[in-house]
């Protein structure tokens, strides 16, 4: 049951790929977010809230690879999570978690059986398309996932890296197993589940990276890049939030005190309900 319905709702007019000119900004403002981070990473680590040490395993996007997300999982790890790379090399699609995603499900099926604890996914661009997988083929296994920029609510083709991907997987983003694949990512999720996405995102199209809210999901959108989301504070702080919720529970994100200024306008996100 759908709680609420925002006038901007996510696929609803089948965007095309952003502006060349916020891709082309994509790498300025990445390395400000980055800097950002850096300088503000131990005020960041003493307000976000605290983890309570199960495991949550850290997803890359399209050729990128854990490194990427080292300081994530380095700040989810200080905050109390048990922050894991994905340990499957260069995100390549298929080529990487396998062409039915058996190498993934065998990593998280690991971590499980080792921790006795649901897995919490927190995945970047690409990486979130494949958390959200993950959550409809393993729901007992998966406690929560959060995904940033990750283009799984409309056409693949709303984004501007439709051709790496093709290049990178060595497949066609309109072949029948990647149409299957996003077909497949348009019900619901059975987990909850957070999607964290940005306006001026250059790379994906915003509108196919959130959803509207029901009892399990929400979006919460962010000022930033899309190659910074992995390195910016306010990203950080809500990954955080999130992962602290109790097992199943999601109540709407509403950072307060001064943390509430630096997110958009509470009137285009996503309701949850009162």
């Amino acid at each position: 049951m759908k709680l609420s319905r925002n006038p901007d709702t996510a696929g609803s007019d089948n965007p095309g790929p952003p502006s060349p000119w916020l891709a082309f900004a994509e790498l300025p403002r990445a390395l400000a977010e980055l800097t950002l981070f850096a300088s503000a990473c131990r005020s960041l680590i003493a307000v976000a809230a605290r983890g309570d040490g199960h495991p949550v395993l850290v997803l890359p996007g399209l050729l990128a690879g854990d490194h990427s997300t080292a300081a994530l999982r380095r700040t989810l790890c200080k905050l109390g999570y048990d922050a894991r790379p994905w340990g499957l090399g260069t995100n390549r699609g298929p080529l990487a978690i396998g062409d039915d995603g058996e190498r993934l499900v065998a990593r998280i099926e690991d971590i499980f059986c080792e921790t006795g604890r649901k897995v919490s996914l927190v995945g970047w661009s690409l990486g979130g398309v494949f958390a959200r997988l993950m959550a409809r083929r393993l729901p007992d296994l998966i406690r929560r996932v959060v995904t940033l920029g990750s283009p799984f609510s409309g056409s693949p083709e709303a984004t501007n890296a439709a051709a790496i991907y093709e290049l990178a997987s060595a497949s066609r983003i309109d072949d029948a197993k990647n149409r299957a694949l996003f077909d497949e990512l348009k019900a619901a999720s059975p987990v909850p589940s957070s999607a964290i996405y940005s306006r001026s995102d250059g790379i994906c199209a915003w509108q196919v990276c959130r959803e509207d809210a029901d009892e399990k999901c929400e979006s919460i959108e962010v000022y930033g890049s899309h190659c910074g989301l992995g390195v910016n504070p306010t990203v950080i702080y809500a990954i955080a939030d999130r992962l602290a919720l109790d097992e199943d529970r999601l109540e709407r994100f509403r950072p307060g005190g001064v943390a509430g200024f630096l997110y958009p306008a509470s009137d285009r996100a996503d309701s949850v309900g009162n």
